[in-house]
């Protein structure tokens, strides 16, 4: 069985190399991509991932709420949110925590990384990157 993603970032080129990198993995399907978190909020609506790798800063929604919108949900209470961000910010970590966020990873991670943390947040489980503990 495959785990369900949705990528929500408002780079295409980085929506571009998470998907390549995920669908090269036998167990992880790209379900649908957003560039803003509008996007993201409807593309999830309609397809119900099992984990959202969601960017903070898009236009429209910013990926806080756009989690806090999806964590609060009851109709999307299996959609886990992995935040991943290039801002290693406190507040942000804090506030993608306090939203509903399973995970919180940086972009410079490595892809391995990138890899097992949406199958341990599709699983259940909790994950920040080691350097934001």
């Amino acid at each position: 069985m495959s785990i369900r993603v949705v990528l929500a970032d408002d780079q295409a080129l980085v929506r571009m190399g998470l998907k390549a990198l995920a669908d090269s993995e036998h167990d992880i399907e790209v379900v649908g991509e957003a560039a803003d978190g509008e996007e993201a909020l409807a593309v999830v609506r309609a397809t119900t991932p099992d984990v959202v790798v969601m960017d903070i800063r898009m236009p429209k929604l910013d990926g806080i709420e756009a989690t806090r919108t999806i964590a609060s949900d009851p109709r999307l209470s299996g959609v886990r949110v992995l935040v991943l961000t290039t801002f290693e910010i406190d507040d942000y970590v804090f506030e993608a925590l306090r939203a509903g966020a399973g995970g919180f990873m940086l972009k410079d991670a490595e892809p391995a990384d990138l890899l097992r943390a949406i199958r341990l947040i599709a699983a259940g489980d909790a994950l920040l990157s080691p350097s934001v503990t």
